[in-house]
């Protein structure tokens, strides 16, 4: 595995390194954004779909059942970004090789388009794992939750995506911009929430201090 050196967040170089020496491997660990999002939907969609027609679910319960696990995604992304992708001073060498490869590479090439979502290998077995845990803790309910959880998830890729690769807007949805840029290229200890701020708050792990515009320039493609 290669370490890459760190690169300027408003550099206009898309550069992706390989991450193995085996290009086949390599291979697996890169995918257009496109694929992890539309599986996600589409999965999404076959979800409700069967929770509709084989189960006795009413539709206001098969909604704030997708409801629930869209708020569950926020709370399951930040504390994943913080927990594990991300290991403390005093991990051991082993940790630190493991959070490099599923997420230390993503902050030294941070405008990889190849490296901003989940490869589709990992997408189907993930997905298939969690189908397999939330039908066991919750039975019949378990195919709106997963679908509201898989939708957050395509919506967590398309915002990380979007605040690497494009401009931000002129809107309230810059904050979700300079917040991820403060996370990348200030402070790496606060504001694991990507898709939302939210957990930030509620754990305390809000920036403390005012970080200027020259600190946080958020990018052009």
């Amino acid at each position: 595995m290669k370490q890459a050196k760190a690169r300027n967040y408003v550099s206009d170089e898309n550069i992706s390194v390989p991450l193995f020496q085996n290009k086949w491997l390599d291979k697996l660990t890169r995918t257009h954004i496109s694929v992890p999002v539309t599986f996600f939907f589409v999965y999404a969609a076959g979800l409700l779909y069967y929770a509709a027609v084989a189960t006795e679910l009413t539709f206001l319960t098969i909604v704030m059942l997708f409801a629930g696990g869209a708020f569950l995604f926020t709370f399951v992304e930040y504390n994943v970004h913080k927990r594990f992708f991300h290991a403390p001073p005093d991990a051991s060498d082993q940790r630190k090789k493991i959070t490099y490869t599923v997420h230390g590479i993503h902050h030294d090439y941070p405008k990889d388009k190849q490296r901003l979502a989940m490869p589709p290998v990992m997408s189907v077995t993930i997905s298939t794992l969690l189908l397999i845990v939330f039908r066991a803790v919750l039975g019949q309910y378990a195919f709106s939750t997963l679908a509201g959880f898989l939708v957050g998830y395509a919506l967590y890729l398309v915002v990380h995506y979007s605040v690497h690769i494009f401009r931000p807007p002129n809107n309230f949805f810059k904050y979700l911009w300079v917040n991820h840029a403060i996370h990348h290229y200030s402070e790496e200890g606060v504001m694991f929430g990507v898709s939302s701020p939210l957990w930030d708050y509620v754990y305390g792990t809000i920036p403390k201090k005012t970080h200027q515009r020259s600190d946080l320039e958020v990018s052009s493609p």
